[in-house]
């Protein structure tokens, strides 16, 4: 059982501490409302983050036999050399979004559209060319699932911060709001009895005399 709150037992408390427990109570709507938006969030990121993976694993198969038939075709030396040739910089734009009020990251791996990737096309085979598109490949899935996994942490992270918060209000703010309006109202009755007995009997001790 709830215990009430120590306060002054006056009529002005008593009409704070009833504004305050509608309050409490459309405050607790509000979270529990925003804590289902979180929630559903939460799990469509989580399945996301689970497709962004199966995607990563499956691009870094094929880039695998990509390459091995690569290595095979031109030889390690001669590959390797192309390679240090298509050597560059890759950039990611980082923005953000609102998801109920929570601010998660937005990545993008930046495009080289209209530039080579480097190695001589003429004395290369198209395995070449695969595996570096497959390698691209591998990266924006690298980017997105960073970018999932960064959005699922910390959706986690506020949705236990709301719990906490809906929790209280409901475990203790609002049950320690109720109970002490009623032990004031039952003081206040209490009260109203002892005048109502002590003017009785005054009346009545005024009209013995």
């Amino acid at each position: 059982m709830a215990q009430p709150f120590k306060v002054r037992p006056t009529k002005i408390e008593l009409v704070n501490l009833k504004r305050r427990l509608a309050l409490s109570s459309r405050v607790q709507k509000i979270i529990k409302d925003r804590l289902s938006i979180l929630t559903l969030e939460f799990l469509q990121t989580a399945r996301e983050t689970v497709e962004a993976k199966r995607r990563l694993l499956s691009n870094f198969a094929e880039v695998y036999r990509a390459l091995s038939i690569t290595v095979g075709y031109h030889g390690y030396i001669a590959l390797e050399k192309e390679l240090i040739a298509s050597e560059r910089d890759l950039g990611v734009a980082a923005g953000s979004r609102s998801v109920a009020g929570v601010r998660t990251p937005s990545f993008e791996l930046m495009s080289h559209n209209g530039v080579g990737r480097g190695y001589n096309l003429v004395d290369t085979s198209s395995w070449v060319d695969q595996t570096a598109q497959l390698s691209e490949k591998c990266l924006e899935a690298i980017v997105e699932l960073a970018e999932s996994q960064r959005n699922l942490e910390l959706l986690g992270m506020e949705i236990s911060r709301t719990k906490r918060i809906s929790n209280a209000l409901e475990y203790i703010v609002i049950p320690g709001l109720q109970a002490t309006i009623k032990y004031l109202e039952q003081k206040f009755e209490e009260r109203d009895r002892e005048e109502k007995t002590r003017l009785k009997r005054v009346k009545i001790l005024l009209q013995q005399r």
